[in-house]
This record gives structure tokens, sequence and C-alpha cells, in this order.
């Protein structure tokens, strides 16, 4: 036995196992935390290397969506302000034709208001007059008239028969030809005087 450990071989031999044991064991102790990281960074890789979740493959289409989205509430947001602008629109017409409604109803109650009716008491003195004008040329009447009012003038021939009043609006009729102004009276008293009749034959 003592040859044996004395026999250079043997120690040799001896010397390598534990050489190789202890290369071995410091070997293993430094592997262990690097296979661990391996495994680490591979169960990464493979995580990684797996497909992602539906959320993250419809991303695009989802953004597509919400784009389509946008732009139908943009064009939904113009229709209703183009609506409220036409409701503006209309209740301002509205309102301009009520204005004018309005208007017209006192434009109206203006010219009613304008022409005088006969009253009892002073019927009898114009009956007088009509009589004293209705004996006179048209042209001394009308020479006449040119000094009344259009509302005394309308009055008169308003009592006047119609064979008397006639003479009278053609007397006017040439004189007009000439003369602007009593063309413009002459409308304005055939109107009143047409106004007047209809106001008398009413309800």
């Amino acid at each position: 036995m003592i040859k044996l450990a004395t026999n250079p071989i043997v120690v040799l031999a001896i010397a390598l196992l534990l050489g190789v044991s202890t290369g071995l064991g410091m070997f293993w102790k430094a592997a262990v935390p690097l296979i661990a990281a391996a495994k680490v960074a591979q169960a990464k890789v493979a995580e990684e290397g797996k497909p992602e979740a539906p959320w993250g493959f419809w991303t695009i289409e989802i953004e597509n969506l919400a784009s389509e989205l946008k732009d139908q509430k943009a064009v939904i947001k113009k229709r209703e302000e183009e609506l409220v602008q036409r409701e503006e629109r209309l209740n301002a017409e509205r309102q301009e034709l009520t204005k004018q409604r309005q208007q017209l109803e006192q434009l109206r109650e203006d010219i009613t208001g304008r022409i005088t009716s006969i009253q009892s008491d002073e019927l009898k003195n114009l009956k007088s007059l009509v009589a004293t004008y209705s004996s006179l040329t048209p042209k001394a009447t009308l020479t006449i008239f040119k000094e009344m009012d259009d509302t005394m003038v309308v009055k008169l021939l308003s009592l006047m028969k119609t064979d008397t009043v006639s003479p009278l609006f053609e007397e006017m009729s040439k004189q007009a030809a000439t003369d602007p102004a009593m063309g413009r009276r002459v409308a304005t008293l055939s109107e009143k005087l047409r106004l007047l009749k209809s106001a008398q034959s009413g309800p």
C-alpha cells in the first residue's frame, strides 16, 4: 500500500482525479446561474414569439374604424349645424312675414281711417254743394275742385250722379294730357272714390 502511495504514477493519477473533480465542481457551480439565465432567456424568447392578443392584432382595423366614426361624426355635426342655420333662417323669414302682415294690416287700417265717412250732420250741406256744382260746366267744377283737398272732392263725387261724374273725369283726363299733376290726381280720386263706395256697401 505504501508502495502504491509512493508510486509516481499512482500519485499522478490521484492528482489528476482530484483536479478533474475540483474543476467539475467549480464548473458546475458557475454553470448553474448560467443555465438558469439561459432558461429565463429562452422562456422570454418563447413568450415574445407567441402571437399577440387579438386587441394588438386588430389595432389597424380599430384605428380605421375609429377614423371612419370620427368622419361620420363630423358629417353629422355639420348637418346638425346646417339644420340649425336653416331653422334660424325659417324663423327669421317667419318673423319677417309676420311683420309684413302686421304692416299690411296697419296700412289697411290707415287707408280705412283716411277715408272719411260722410256724417249725417254734414250730409245736408254736401248735397247742397253737389246740386250747385252739378249745374256748372265740368271745367268750372274742376276749377273749384282744384282748391279743395281730395277728401272733400271724393265726398262730393260720391253724392253726384253718374252722368255728372263721368264728364268731370273726362275733363280731368283731357287736362292730364298737359298737366301730369292732374293725371296723378285723377288716379288718386278714382281709387279713393272706389274705396269709399266699397266701404259704404260693405257688411
